[in-house]
């Protein structure tokens, strides 16, 4: 057993540099976004149904890291931050009809209009979903649905799950968006969790 566990080691450091070696890296928070956007590198996918656009990117950790960090942050501060930031994934989620936000449609009475709003706001954790390979759901922990009353392009949230190590394992993962009474049944996206590992950086 004392035998087999240099060996280990020195196995799960060579898939550590190897996947870091995979990994892009930008100097600016504008040239990241810029690749995540873009759908053929694999953290951007889209869909239309029944007049509804999908979108949904998902946002890398350094990405969050970057809201913290100034010129007085160390490398050990880095570091903490990205342990702490890494135990999440974090979505943007955009929809939209004709340009606009969803609760722009004509959703016919006060009482079903009052209800889509309560429904964005505090209703998602039942309407969209992260499961593995093995269709175990990943907790959402937190959402954030920003009221802009019209002013914007589609109903945007951000959306934040529990990461789990044992699910990065398997191949994918599968979100799906259930019915949210537009006519388009389940929205499903599949990501390759080889990109959530290998995941593009920015140089602080």
């Amino acid at each position: 057993m004392g035998n087999r566990t240099p060996k280990i080691l020195v196995f799960l450091t060579i898939v550590l540099i190897i996947i870091a070696c995979d990994s892009k890296s930008f100097d600016s928070k504008d040239e990241l976004l810029a690749y995540v956007r873009d759908v053929e590198n694999g953290y951007h996918f889209q869909k239309s149904i029944n007049g509804i656009k999908y979108s949904l990117i998902y946002r890398p950790t350094d990405l969050m890291v970057s809201q913290f960090i100034n010129n007085e942050n160390s490398t050990d501060d880095i570091k903490k931050l990205r342990k702490e930031y890494s135990r999440y994934h974090y979505f943007n989620l955009s929809m939209s009809a004709n340009g606009k936000e969803l609760l722009s449609q004509n959703m016919g009475s006060r009482a079903e209009y009052g209800a889509k709003v309560n429904q964005f706001s505090f209703g998602m954790a039942d309407k969209v979903l992260l499961t593995d390979q093995k269709r175990d759901t990943l907790e959402l922990l937190d959402y954030v649905y920003p009221r802009m009353y019209g002013m914007a392009a589609g109903t945007e949230m951000l959306l934040v799950y529990e990461s789990q190590e044992k699910t990065l394992q398997q191949d994918y993962l599968l979100f799906t968006i259930q019915d949210l009474g537009y006519g388009t049944g389940e929205v499903t996206f599949k990501i390759d969790t080889k990109k959530i590992k290998q995941q593009p950086r920015l140089n602080f």
